[in-house]
Formats: C-alpha cells, structure tokens, sequence
C-alpha cells in the first residue's frame, strides 16, 4: 500500500513538473516583425542581436538582404520581453552602417526593439 501510495505521490509531482514547464515555456516564447526600408543607393545586410543572451537572426553566418529601395517585413520567435537591436551596413562595405553596426559593435539611438509581439515601425535606412 505505502508503495502505491509513493508511486502516485511521484508520478503526481512529475506531472505538476512538466505542467509548471510548458507553462513556463509557452509564457517565455514571443515573436516580432522588423520592417525596414533600404532608401541607401546600395544593397544592405543586416543581422539582428539579442541584447539579453547570446543569439542573432538569421544566425549561422547569414544575413538578411535589403536592394535598394526594398522594404522588407523580418520576422523572428524571441524571448517575450528581450530587447533586439539591428545592425546594418551597405553590402561590401562594413564601414558604413547603421543600428548597432556589423556585429553588434556600436552603441545606438532607437534602433532597439522590446520582444512583446507585433511590427516595429518603419525603420528608414537612409545615406
């Protein structure tokens, strides 16, 4: 009986565990839309970084490409309530950028975004 008894107490708390665990894992999941425009005469990459953990969209060495004159809708799956920042520079030449630069090297005004869902605004890369 005492064994039946632990074994419920067990299985009971195993399945509290994994309820607490979705739970917390669906709360943490969360998603946003970059919306950039590329107004530059040139090509642009950019790369977005998370400023909470170790991580950068679209990862493994490649990077979101803008043409000239092209607007272009990012979306990524985020940590709800992690603060994004974009880096862009011209294609071929990573002198000129913009955001947090090639990397995530530089310090910026406005170019970091809070994870809670939704579309950025517009953001107008401009010469």
């Amino acid at each position: 009986m005492k064994i039946i008894t632990a074994a419920r107490a067990a299985l009971a708390a195993l399945f509290a565990g994994c309820v607490a665990l979705a739970a917390t894992t669906a709360a943490s999941a969360g998603d946003v839309t970059f919306l950039m425009n590329n107004h530059h005469e040139f090509a642009v990459e950019v790369e977005l970084y998370s400023q909470d953990r170790n991580h950068v969209w679209p990862g493994n060495g490649q990077v979101f490409y803008l043409d000239d004159g092209e607007t272009r809708a990012m979306p990524l799956s985020c940590e709800e309530g992690e603060t994004i920042c974009y880096g862009a520079w011209v294609s071929g030449d990573p002198g000129t950028y913009w955001g947090v630069g090639p990397g995530d090297v530089d310090g910026c005004d406005n170019c970091c975004y809070v994870c809670q869902g939704g579309m950025t605004e517009e953001i107008n890369l401009i010469e």
